[in-house]
């Protein structure tokens, strides 16, 4: 019997000191995209993919992103009160249902499969989606439902990839896989930023994952990797011994929010994508653009 994917890990503690002065108070991931925080964009992911429970791994100075997924009643009664039905629909539709988020600290900053590991307890012994908030995939079909339904098809650990220039391959987590040219392949190899000419091909893991509960028990004995930190891939790959793990490839574009770059052009991007700005914005950004 194949389980479901109902619970999602957001690892959400980093530091964001790419974006300081702006980060020295509110965390990266309440940086807005157009009108929505990073994390709202990744959780509608996730809730669009029929996940149930969303668990969040914090640390210091994050309180602000349990607050943002809590009701706020002094604002609903203020905007009752001025007849903003509209505002009120919109803070309805995206409030999680009591008893589905949760929240647990990564007390140390050991790295992303420390922080996955920090989740072990509330996901319990069943498979899982792990979604990092610094990318944000933007597609006709969301990254995590279409993993999902190819899940649903052929049981395993799922890792979702795109494609990057070769030259930039050794900057990233890389997947080698049997058919490069399909939507699902299983993978055959596995290396963190694999040296310069070195990589098995041009796939990056794109910060999207289905894992089965066992990476817990990997996570718990697994040594310091690369930069003194915990690092997933290399469960991932002691996990690959004993279990499938397919590649998922993303048809549309990924934007890396944890640069400023990738973070300005999301923007763009999204509002681009809005009927209610995007005739405004365009026509602003031919005026830049010709000044």
């Amino acid at each position: 019997m194949t389980l479901p994917i109902r619970k999602a890990v957001f690892p959400v503690a980093g530091l964001g000191t790419r974006f300081l002065p702006a980060t020295k108070a509110m965390p990266k991931e309440m940086l807005t995209v157009v009108d929505r925080p990073v994390i709202q964009h990744v959780a509608d992911e996730a809730r669009e993919a029929g996940v149930e429970h969303f668990i969040f791994v914090t640390g210091r100075n994050k309180g602000v992103i349990e607050d943002h997924f809590d009701r706020q009643y002094e604002l609903e009664d203020t905007l009752s009160d001025r007849g903003k039905r509209g505002e009120l629909d919109a803070l309805s539709r995206d409030q999680p249902g009591p008893g589905t988020t949760s929240f647990t600290r990564q007390q140390s900053p050991l790295g992303l499969g420390h922080a996955v590991w920090c989740a072990r307890e509330l996901v319990g012994k069943e498979p899982f989606a792990l979604l990092l908030p610094d990318m944000l995939h933007h597609g006709r079909v969301p990254c995590l439902k279409g993993m999902i339904d190819a899940y649903k098809k052929q049981p395993g650990n799922y890792v979702a990839v795109y494609e990057v220039p070769q030259s930039q391959a050794h900057q990233y987590g890389i997947v080698g896989v049997e058919n490069a040219s399909a939507r699902v392949s299983k993978i055959t190899k596995m290396i963190e930023k694999p040296p310069s000419g070195s990589a098995p091909s041009n796939l990056a893991i794109s910060g999207r994952y289905i894992l089965n509960s066992e990476i817990f028990e990997l996570l718990a004995t697994q040594s310091r990797g690369a930069g003194g930190e915990i690092q997933l891939t290399d469960a991932m790959i002691k996990l690959a011994e004993t279990q499938p793990f397919y590649a998922y490839t993303f048809d549309g574009r990924i934007y890396d929010c944890g640069s400023k770059v990738g973070f300005l052009v999301a923007n763009v991007a999204y509002a681009l994508a809005r009927d209610d700005i995007a005739p405004a914005f365009r026509q602003e950004l031919a005026t830049l653009l010709t000044d």
